[in-house]
């Protein structure tokens, strides 16, 4: 917990940034008839019954420190799209980042064997040296500012129906993008 709470504490540098990782899914359901039209006044008339269509997982990136956040959207949570999620964040995200400190749980895909069971060794050795893993206790999760922008993801984003993984993708884009333009921050 300790090494957690001294990696916030760290003043800002873009050369060692703190970036938390979390991941979560939505259970994704469809309508099975549509909604009536209200009458004037009253409140539109939505049918409760619903129809499961899978579920949707969100792989939620953020820096708090600088008010980024950045949602990966995918059909299955495996060690292939975590590490795709690594990749990304050093390559795309923070190519001249000298090393980034990644909050994270000790889920068993979030270790470096995603990355040589992804990548050729090489690659996984690349990109593993610019990551510098800090993890939160095992019933300590909550200490992960990447469950508290999950939350506000869940409240302000996907706090409804959804049938698809591209309309969450839709959603989750629009809301990303709002909250990195407010450079919205955790405190």
């Amino acid at each position: 917990m300790e090494d957690v709470i001294h990696t916030y504490l760290r003043p800002y540098d873009p050369r060692y940034p703190v970036v938390c990782f979390d991941e979560t899914f939505k259970q994704l359901f469809g309508e099975v008839r549509p909604a009536q039209r209200p009458r004037p006044g009253a409140p539109m008339r939505v049918d409760y019954e619903d129809e499961r269509k899978g579920v949707s997982h969100q792989f939620m990136m953020c820096e708090p420190l600088r008010g980024w956040r950045h949602v990966r959207v995918t059909e299955r949570r495996t060690r292939r799209d975590y590490a795709a999620c690594v990749r990304e964040l050093v390559e795309v995200h923070y190519p001249q980042a000298t090393k980034i400190r990644l909050v994270q749980d000790n889920l068993n895909t979030h270790d470096g064997a995603s990355l040589y069971e992804t990548f050729r060794p090489a690659k996984a050795r690349e990109l593993l040296d610019r990551i510098e893993f800090h993890y939160t206790p095992k019933h300590g999760s909550w200490l992960n500012m990447a469950e508290t922008e999950i939350g506000i993801m869940n409240r302000q984003c996907l706090d409804r129906r959804l049938d698809s993984p591209e309309k969450i993708a839709t959603e989750v884009a629009a809301w990303e993008n709002q909250r990195n333009a407010l450079q919205a921050r955790l405190h």
